[in-house]
């Protein structure tokens, strides 16, 4: 096994283990690291390195499970640590200040961060065509694809396969939303 597939695997166990009782908001509770592997997965039919592969499976660590930014570097080197650092909310801040940062600085993106968080954007869009949280009615979803955009269209480089994604499920979201054609489950 190449040192690329190696990274990738031991990034994927780790990210399982620190999710493991992470789940979903949806009816079903998907287990969290579903998420994870479609963002990775997405990522890697890009085209992208396996440092980036793994940092698909660990972008959520140190936001959603408390894994430091120094455990990421000692377990996965600076490369990796800095790319899920920089997709990291401030969790200090309010909600609403927390995504209008996300806004504001998606800008500053590079090529690789630019890539990770539009595959997250991607994997989550998915996730709320086929599995929303549950509770959420339409307006809520409107206003996740909006927010969604407004970060998506801030970002300097679009890998082009991963924006043709975004591009079909945005389409597919705005279509069922304008359309009022939602199922109360609508797998």
């Amino acid at each position: 096994m190449d040192e690329g597939m190696k990274l990738v695997v031991r990034a994927a166990e780790f990210a399982a283990r620190a999710h493991a009782k992470h789940r979903r908001k949806d009816v079903d509770e998907t287990p969290y690291v579903n998420h994870l592997a479609h963002v990775a997965r997405l990522l890697a039919d890009a085209g992208a390195d396996a440092q980036l592969v793994a940092a698909g499976y660990l972008h959520d660590t140190i936001e959603d499970v408390c894994v430091t930014y120094d455990t990421l570097l000692a377990e996965f080197g600076q490369d990796i640590a800095d790319l899920v650092l920089a997709v990291t909310d401030d969790k200090t801040l309010r909600w609403q200040l927390r995504k209008q940062a996300q806004i504001d600085h998606a800008g500053e993106s590079t090529e690789r961060v630019a890539a990770l968080k539009l595959a997250d954007k991607v994997s989550n869009l998915c996730s709320l065509r086929d599995t929303p949280p549950h509770g959420w009615d339409m307006d809520e979803i409107a206003k996740y694809v909006e927010w969604a955009h407004c970060v998506v269209t801030r970002l300097p480089h679009l890998n082009a396969v991963l924006y043709a994604g975004y591009q079909a499920i945005r389409g597919d979201l705005l279509a069922r939303i304008g359309g009022s054609q939602w199922e109360s489950n609508p797998r």
